[in-house]
This record gives structure tokens, C-alpha cells and sequence, in this order.
């Protein structure tokens, strides 16, 4: 009887149990469905002028319309909000030094080195600065964001895992969302900065001139087909630390370059002439690359809205989530797109301890500990920066009134290209090429975004200055008509991919920030020329996946050279190296290619094996710092020492040039098969997996599997068109040719919305993989909201 009352109340409780699991398990998702936004129904909106609302097709790409473009702002916030608030949260308090708010101590170091520049501060500043227009349109987009985010039946589910809520958004906010990408897109000029002055400090002017080029064969400007600067001469001794081992109490742990996705760079735009296209508009395509997370970082939108003329204007591309305008895309008159242009605007300067300052205290809101004070001393250059015994001044074109603004809006109304490129150089963006084309054919480049007014300083202002040089060296900013520009070159085709732009006098006025070296640049240019006479915008699309090894195919050549017979002498894991480069190469960065993967890693070991010490000191200066970042041309000057092979220059721990080839493949064998794999079956794919994931994936155990994307392996990589990493890469692909956008094709990596039971979530993720061209313009309305005047409200 005791064992049968037992068992009894047994049952009960495991019932219990399972009923209050189950309950729990329902709670939370009618919580997370609480969350999704609201796709149909009317809202009454006090302060609307009109009427507007947001038409959803079958992928949740919205036609946000409206009777006034202050009303289609107001519903681009309301559906951002609703969408992606947590993402927009992040975006503002990166650049402002906030996230600790949010996430605690651990944030803390962000938060100190980014507060270091005051953007809150400088925000708020430049709200009151703008126009009353400006200021009115910001403002109902913000009454848009909060209204979105009130009207959620609860709030993000982020949040409910950080037990944090949600901070109404301001219109400073804003203005933050466009300086996270002054971090995202520059962000490594202070690290290139400090490491080109302890490059500076270690080499003399003839090593620097090799190992340091401005140029090499590889760059392709738009006013030459290549720059003619001469072969720098290879000097008779390298530095000091060329070539030394790591000393032994260095810092921790360099990552081996060969192993890793070192000095990726992205972002292709290119445009093709209205005289070679079969609609006689320009064909204008641009891909985007940065990091590849989820969501995705753009949000897809039509805004249709009147153009004071007594018609519409649509505007047709990607949103970024905390800002009311489309940033990439086409008027119907004009299309644009940007790849970063990688010039210098900033500088370090060295202070001497006698310049006038002014100290300002930041508090850091810290959840779960007290505040953290901190004092930031600015001089009239820019804050203070302490690195070693040394203090600099941080001379950033981000820091100066005008960096961010809303001219983009302007860009709405552009109905030639001529209206285009004028339009460009004010708008307040991290400075950019802006790549553009028009319906009557026209295309054109410029720089777009804020330019350092310089002195004839030329390439040496990359590295850190004196005090006293800073004088007349960079004063404001350069005047709009002194930007250059190239307008309807006679091939009837222009290209960027953040390399050099200019042969010329203008490549003075852009300078040098980290160009990449020009491969990927080539690559797309020779791939429009190989497009004949005659094209069209599914030709023109299909070059941002060219995925071919054109730069490493003379890597591999060099690997099969090195492993002569002598080498693969007794060497199984040697002779199989050698087999798999020749009869596994494509010659494209494909994901079944052992031979790929190989070779790139070869090139990346050489790297490691003449970098090593320098990289390790270098991390001394800034956790940043490195070669790869003092010139991305490393290998260019690499491959010279390779096939020229210069005495003074091979490191004495080898007894010839081969030798340090063979270890140098070596490492990547040893690498490739430390876990106890084939060779044959270490593919590039294998390594060039997708791991994307949302931000909160790792906090929710049960959940998180749903909040990242599958292990997809990528083809593409860097120095091709297709750049792609695990975490980087075409952030958006499209391509369109304006008055035609019923043509035009568009790829993102992830779908609109932020939240993982939406069915928009990785919708359209499987076209961007396989790069099979959809659609740009949304379809048929599946979901419709309507805005209205709420009665009685006046506008």
C-alpha cells in the first residue's frame, strides 16, 4: 500500500512536471510570437499628414507608400522597429560607447575605446545643425521607430534574455547608426596608423619603398589601364627583424595567417554605358561586403512617395535599419551603389605636451556594477590617445561637423547622373566610391562622403605626424567641385573594388587608407571588357560571382616548383601535395578544391614565416597592428623575393630559397591534416564554411540552433570578385539598370526580419548561395498595413 501511494503521487508530480514544462513552453512562444510584427490591419497615427502604408509581398520585402515623404519616413520606422529594433539598439551604441548597458563588464573595453571619440555628444550637436526639413523628416521617422516598437504585443525577445528593456530611439540615434559605419568602414585607420609608424621607426626609406608600395601591376585606375610607376628596386638588406622567429616572450599566441581569413577586404561596384547595354540605360551593379551576420544587416524596401511634380518617385534597393532613406539602389532615373574607398582620413598626430586641452568626463552605464568614469582629453586636432610613452592626437574626419548628415535624401530627387555626382560629395557618410549611372546611359565615379582638405602631402601622411608637421596639412574639408571624378570613359565601363582608384594628381587628394591591391578591381574590369559591345543585366550581375583564382594561380606555380623531386623524396605527405595541386585545381576558389586551399594557404605561411617576429611586436603597439595592415600589398612583394631571389634577403635559418618554400608548405600540411584527416580530404569548403549566426544564438541553448545558419560551404574568396568568408562577405548583390528596375536582380544572405519564427527570417538566404538571380522589385502584395490620421489630429 505505502509502494502503490508512492507510485501514486509519483505520477502525479512527474504530470506536474510535465504540465509546467509544457505551460512554460507555451509562455514562451506566444512571448516570442508577441514579438513578430504586425503585417495587416489600419493604425490611426497622430502627427500623419496623409496617409501611408506598407504592402508586403510573398519574402516580406515591403512598397512603403505614403502622401508625403515625411509620412513614408514615419512607416519606414514603424516597420525598422518592428523588424529589427534590437539590431538598430546595437548599431547606435556601438559607436556611442553603450553596449555595457546591455551586456555588462565584459563590454567594457568597446565601450572605453570607443567613447574615446564622444559621438553621442557630437550627435546631439549635429541634430540642431541640420535643416528644419531634415530635422522634421528625422523626427517622424523616430515617432515611426517608437510607435513600432510600442505596438508590439511584447517586446523584442533579446531583451527578455538580457533583462534589459528596450530604450526609446531618438533622432541622435540616427545620426549614431551612420558613425557605426564610420567604425565598420574605417575603423582600422588607427591601427594602420600605429603600425606604419613603428614600421617607419624600423625601416629606412629604400626598404620602405619595397616592402611598402604604392603601387603594383595589379592596380587598375579608372583613367589608365594600369600605373606606370616603375619596379621599386629590391635594396641590398632587409630590416633588422626580417625573417626572425617569434621571440619567445611575445605575445600570446600569434593566429597563423595561413589558417586564417587575414586582410580580407570587400566590395565590388561597377557600371556599364547606356552605348553597350540593350536597353541604351546604364547597367549599374554593386555588392557590398561586410560582416555576415543575422540578421542581415540590410532591410529591403520599395519607398513610393510624390515628387512635387504631380508624380511618384520610387526608390528601389536596401535600407539600413536606424535610418529613413534608401542607401544603395535606384530612383528610376538614377541608380548608385558604393564599395569603401580606402583613403586616408586619419591621422595620428604626436603631441608635445604643450597643446591647449579640454577634458570631458563620459560615464558608462554598466549593468550589473557601478558606472565607470572616464575622462577624455581633446585637443583642437582630435581626442588624446596614449599608446606606449607616446600621446596622439586622433585626427579623424569622423570628429568634424558635417560628418554625418541627411543629404542622402537628395539623391531621391537626382534625375540625371550630371545631379548625381554633384550630390555625392556632400553627403555626410564615411567616404566612399560612388559608382552611378542614369537612364539616358550615363555613367559615372566620384568620391562620396566627407575629403581631408590636404597640403601636397602625398602617400606620407599614412604615417603618424609631429605636431608642428600638422599645420596646413589638413584644414576642413575639400570643396565639392575640386572632387575627382571620371564620367563616360571611352570603354563605356568603370569599376571599384577598394583598390587604388587613380593613376593621376587625384589619387593625392583620396590618399592612401589600405587600398587593397588590386585584384579583385582587375578582375571585375577585364570581366566587363570580356562582356563585348553588347550586354545585359544578367551578364553584368553574373561578374560579382566570378569566383576564379586568377592571383593564385602563380602561387600554385610556385608550390609546384618548390616540391621538385628532390623534395617529395621519401615524403608521402609532400608527394601527395604535389598531386592534389595539379590534379585538383579549377583554377576557381570552388568548394571541392584541395588544391585551392593549398595554395592560399602557401602564400599565407611565407607570410607567417618572414612576418612572424615583426607581427609579434607589432601586436606589442595595437592588438591590430600587423604587416597586413602596414600594406596589403604584402603579396606582390613576397612573390618577388620568390622568384628573384635575392641573397641579403632569405633568412639565415634557411639554406636556400626552396627550403624556405618547402617549410613554408609544410606548416600548411601540417596544418591541414592536424586532426587527423586525409590531405585529399581538406577541401576549401571544408574551411570557407558559413558561420553566421544572430547575437543572442549562444545565450539560448534550446533556441539557438534556429539563430544561425546552416553550415553551408562557400565558394569564393578573396582577390576574386566572389569575396567570402564564414563571417564575411556580399552582403547584398544587385544590379539594375534605372527605368528598367522590372529587370533588376537582387541577393542578400539572410531575409527582412530580425525575429526566428518569422517565416522572413533566412528567407532568400538559398539564392544568395547559389547565386541564382531574383527578383528586385517586390511582388504581389501578400500583407497589407494602412496608416491613418488618427481623427481630430492635426499634421
Amino acid at each position: 500500500m505505502q509502494k502503490s501511494g508512492l507510485l501514486v503521487w509519483s505520477k502525479r508530480i512527474l504530470i506536474a512536471a510535465v504540465v509546467l514544462l509544457v505551460l512554460a513552453v507555451a509562455a514562451a512562444w506566444l512571448y516570442l510570437r508577441g514579438s513578430l510584427a504586425q503585417l495587416e490591419g489600419q493604425r490611426q497615427v497622430a502627427g500623419l499628414e496623409t496617409t501611408a502604408s506598407v504592402a508586403r509581398d510573398a519574402h516580406g520585402v515591403p512598397v512603403i507608400s505614403g502622401g508625403s515623404r515625411d509620412d513614408v519616413a514615419y512607416a519606414t520606422g514603424f516597420v525598422h522597429a518592428q523588424e529589427r529594433y534590437f539590431q538598430m539598439d546595437l548599431l547606435r551604441r556601438v559607436p556611442s560607447g553603450e553596449l555595457s548597458e546591455l551586456f555588462g563588464e565584459r563590454a567594457l573595453p568597446i565601450d572605453t575605446s570607443h567613447r574615446l571619440h564622444r559621438f553621442r555628444a557630437r550627435a546631439e550637436l549635429a541634430v540642431r545643425a541640420l535643416s528644419a526639413a531634415d530635422r522634421k523628416l528625422l523626427e517622424r521617422y523616430t515617432a515611426g521607430v517608437n510607435d513600432g516598437l510600442n505596438a508590439l504585443s511584447a517586446k523584442p525577445f533579446e531583451y527578455a534574455l538580457i533583462g534589459q528593456p528596450p530604450r526609446a530611439w531618438s533622432p541622435a540615434d540616427t545620426l549614431l547608426v551612420v558613425w557605426a559605419m564610420y567604425f565598420d568602414l574605417q575603423g582600422n585607420l588607427e591601427s594602420r596608423e600605429l603600425a606604419r609608424g613603428w614600421f617607419r621607426d624600423n625601416t629606412d626609406e629604400a626598404q620602405r619603398a619595397f616592402l611598402a608600395p604604392e603601387s603594383t601591376p595589379w592596380d587598375a585606375p579608372l583613367d589608365a589601364q594600369t600605373i606606370d610607376s616603375g619596379e621599386v628596386v629590391i635594396p641590398a638588406t632587409p630590416p633588422a627583424w626580417w625573417g626572425k622567429p617569434k621571440a619567445a616572450d611575445a605575445p600570446a599566441p600569434a593566429k597563423l595567417a595561413q589558417a586564417e581569413f587575414l586582410n580580407t577586404v570587400g566590395s565590388n561596384n561597377w557600371a556599364v554605358a547606356g552605348s553597350r547595354s540593350d536597353t541604351g540605360a546604364a547597367i549599374v551593379a554593386d555588392d557590398m561586403h561586410l560582416g555576415i551576420q543575422l540578421p542581415a544587416i540590410w532591410y529591403r524596401a520599395a519607398l513610393q512617395f510624390p515628387d512635387g511634380k504631380g508624380g511618384q518617385r520610387r526608390m528601389v534597393g536596401v535600407t539600413l535599419p536606424g535610418t529613413p532613406f534608401v542607401v544603395v539602389g535606384s530612383n528610376g532615373h538614377v541608380a548608385w551603389g558604393f564599395t569603401n574607398s580606402y583613403g586616408d582620413y586619419l591621422d595620428f598626430v604626436e603631441l608635445e605636451g604643450k597643446e591647449p586641452q579640454v577634458a570631458h568626463e563620459e560615464t558608462i552605464l554598466v549593468k550589473g556594477a557601478p558606472a565607470v568614469k572616464l575622462v577624455v582629453r581633446e585637443t583642437a586636432l582630435g581626442p588624446i590617445r596614449e599608446v606606449g610613452a607616446r600621446s596622439y592626437a586622433v585626427h579623424w574626419a569622423a570628429h568634424l561637423p558635417g560628418a554625418v548628415n541627411l543629404n542622402i535624401a537628395h539623391l531621391e530627387m537626382a534625375d540625371t547622373l550630371d545631379e548625381a555626382l554633384a550630390i555625392a560629395p556632400t553627403l555626410g557618410i564615411p567616404a566612399q566610391n560612388f559608382v552611378a549611372g542614369d537612364s539616358k546611359g550615363n555613367i559615372g565615379w566620384t568620391i562620396a562622403g566627407p575629403m581631408p582638405r590636404r597640403a601636397a602631402a602625398g602617400m606620407a601622411s599614412t604615417y603618424p605626424l609631429k605636431a608642428w608637421e600638422a599645420a596646413g596639412l589638413w584644414q576642413g574639408w575639400l570643396p565639392p567641385e575640386a572632387y575627382p571624378k571620371v564620367v563616360n570613359p571611352a570603354a563605356g565601363q568603370i569599376a571599384t573594388a577598394n583598390s587604388r582608384q587613380l593613376s593621376g594628381t587625384g589619387a593625392e587628394l583620396i590618399g592612401d587608407g589600405g587600398f587593397d591591391l588590386g585584384a579583385r578591381t582587375h578582375q571585375v574590369r577585364d570581366g566587363l571588357t570580356a562582356l563585348g559591345a553588347k550586354t545585359d543585366v544578367k551578364k553584368v550581375y553574373a561578374i560579382g560571382l566570378d569566383d576564379r583564382a586568377l592571383f593564385l594561380s602563380a602561387w600554385r606555380e610556385r608550390a609546384l616548383a618548390a616540391l621538385d623531386a628532390k623534395a617529395i623524396a621519401g615524403n608521402a605527405q609532400r608527394a601527395e601535395a604535389l598531386a592534389l595541386l595539379k590534379d585538383s585545381w579549377s583554377g576557381n576558389a570552388s568548394v571541392d578544391s584541395v588544391a585551392y586551399r593549398i595554395t592560399r594557404g602557401f602564400m599565407y605561411a611565407v607570410y607567417d614565416i618572414m612576418y612572424d617576429n615583426v607581427n609579434a611586436e607589432l601586436a606589442r603597439v595595437d592588438p591590430k597592428a600587423s604587416m597586413a595592415a602596414v600594406s596589403a600589398r604584402w603579396p606582390v612583394v613576397l612573390a618577388r623575393l620568390l622568384d628573384q631571389q635575392p641573397a641579403g634577403w632569405l633568412p639565415p635559418q634557411y639554406a636556400n630559397w626552396q627550403a624556405l618554400q618547402v617549410a613554408a608548405l609544410d606548416r600548411v600540411i601540417a596544418d591541414l591534416t592536424k586532426d587527423g584527416q586525409p590531405l585529399k580530404n581538406a577541401t576549401w569548403g571544408q574551411r570557407n564554411t558559413a558561420v553566421s549566426a544572430h547575437p543572442m544564438a549562444s545565450a539560448i541553448p534550446l533556441l539557438g540552433k534556429y539563430l544561425k545558419v546552416a553550415p553551408d560551404m562557400l565558394a569564393g574568396d578573396q582577390h576574386m570578385p566572389r569575396v567570402a568568408g564564414p563571417t564575411f562577405g556580399q552582403s547584398e548583390r544587385l544590379t539594375v539598370s534605372p527605368g528598367h528596375e522590372e529587370q533588376g536582380i537582387f541577393n542578400m544572405p539572410g531575409g527582412q526580419s530580425g525575429h526566428p519564427l518569422s517565416p522572413y527570417f533566412l528567407d532568400g538566404r538559398m539564392d544568395w548561395l547559389t547565386g541564382r538571380a531574383s527578383p528586385l522589385l517586390p511582388g504581389p502584395a501578400r500583407h497589407t498595413l494602412t496608416f491613418t490620421r488618427a481623427a481630430g489630429a492635426t499634421p
